[in-house]
């Protein structure tokens, strides 16, 4: 397999592409650290990349406090839009094939059908209008690049909905989650190794690709399997999105359409409810 170059490899995406790497054996592949591969530092980025001649570059590196987005748009901007720009840039002057992680929530998410790469981007908070610019600007640039659009991430690593649940389980006897916002978790391992098999597919089929685990859940649903697999007890109650109001609105159905995906790349993909079973095993092997 060719070098491959991780930005972003501290968060948590960054250190399952780690594990994700070692379990297959995959060597050629660097995880500098956030000053090195500042994507907001134009000298330093075209330096590294220059330094390191990857083939591919593995974009994790984003801004993704939703709610802090809306006061902080600026910061969201720079490093969701601006640092995008940046690193495409860079890609195209060493020749290597960008791989830049989006979201789900670049769509409204107003329509209950599943949502395919062509269907109309339309944001509604911050941080899905940064991210969307950060397509645009990708695409603008730079030809060579897959684009993938996942949501709903979580993992053993990093802060995120499950390590959250599981720590409010084990402190509180009672919780209320939304239960009228669905979508579809994915387990950041299973990301990992999707990105690991475009990579080792050599295609040339670059643009924007959905990916997250099959199915379809509401984030009450998601957080009563936490507890049943994890063997929590509390009383869980379901609540609606206008009970819990968060400073930016979230899309309230963002399920995708992984047809393309599966069958540019010839692979299947783990039923959301078996992953989020290996991650609590993973959890409680720490």
């Amino acid at each position: 397999m060719s070098r491959l170059l991780v930005i972003g490899a501290a968060g948590q995406l960054g250190q399952c592409l780690k594990i994700a790497a070692e379990r297959r054996g995959i060597a050629d592949i660097v995880f500098p650290g956030e000053q090195e591969a500042n994507i907001l530092n134009v000298d330093a980025l075209n330096g590294l990349l220059k330094a390191e001649q990857p083939a591919y570059v593995i974009n994790c590196a984003a801004y993704t406090a939703v709610d802090r987005a809306e006061d902080d748009v600026q910061l969201a901007a720079d490093v969701n839009a601006t640092g995008a720009e940046n690193l495409a840039k860079a890609c195209r002057a060493v020749g290597a094939t960008l791989i830049h992680i989006s979201t789900d929530f670049v769509f409204k998410g107003d329509v209950v059908k599943l949502l395919n790469e062509t269907d109309l981007a339309d944001p509604i908070n911050v941080y899905g209008k940064t991210k969307l610019d950060g397509e645009i600007a990708i695409a603008n640039i730079l030809d060579e690049h897959f684009t993938i659009r996942t949501s709903w991430l979580y993992s053993e690593y990093g802060n995120n909905f499950v390590k959250t649940m599981l720590k409010l389980g084990a402190e509180r006897g009672e919780l209320n989650v939304i239960a009228d916002q669905v979508g579809t978790p994915t387990y950041a391992i299973d990301l990992a190794n999707m990105i690991f098999d475009v990579v080792a597919s050599g295609s040339k089929k670059f643009g924007i690709y959905h990916y997250s685990n099959e199915g379809v859940t509401s984030w009450y649903d998601f957080a009563k399997a936490i507890f049943e697999i994890s063997g929590t007890k509390l009383k869980l109650n379901p609540i609606p999105g206008s009970a819990y109001p968060t400073r930016a609105t979230r899309p309230p159905f963002s399920v995708m359409d992984k047809t393309k995906i599966k069958s540019t790349f010839g692979v299947d993909i783990p039923y959301w409810r078996e992953s989020l079973e290996e991650c609590i095993r993973q959890i409680n092997r720490k």
